[in-house]
């Protein structure tokens, strides 16, 4: 199932005829997996199924290494802990990303957060939220939660 979504975002975050620096690649790589880390983070159990599902949706996103997957996880969650807000990540994503490619960024969230069974209130409200900062539209967002629990059967 992530291989759709591999192709259609590695697509978007190679830079296309050198008009996308591999800095900007790497900043919204980087912001994706802070958001990612933030849905692992948030819930009251901790649960290395969450961790696993954040690690294999980078790696099948960006078409990374272990290494590279290791390498920004402990930025994301560096940079994480830091963090006063979400803005700075919604907004380089909305500066960017397509409406199709943020829907994907929030299907991403919830399947982390379906990863260890359990829908945490925390996970929800924090999904919700981004979406909004996103500008995903509610039907989008439903759809996308859909899509995340179906892959989880």
């Amino acid at each position: 199932m992530l291989s759709p979504i591999k192709s259609f975002l590695a697509s978007f975050f190679l830079p296309d005829d050198g008009a996308r620096s591999m800095d900007e690649a790497r900043g919204l790589q980087l912001a994706t997996a802070v958001l990612l880390v933030e849905v692992m983070r948030c819930d009251s159990n901790f649960e290395e199924q969450e961790r696993t599902a954040t690690e294999k949706a980078l790696r099948g996103t960006f078409a990374l290494s272990d290494a590279q997957v290791a390498r920004l996880m402990a930025q994301a969650e560096q940079t994480a802990q830091g963090a006063n807000d979400y803005f700075r990540f919604t907004s380089t994503m909305n500066d960017q990303f397509t409406q199709a490619q943020k829907i994907q960024v929030i299907e991403l969230m919830w399947r982390v957060a379906y990863a260890d069974g359990v829908l945490d209130e925390n996970e929800h409200h924090l999904i919700s939220k981004i979406a909004g900062l996103l500008h995903v539209t509610h039907g989008e967002y439903i759809a996308a939660k859909m899509h995340a629990k179906e892959a989880q059967s």
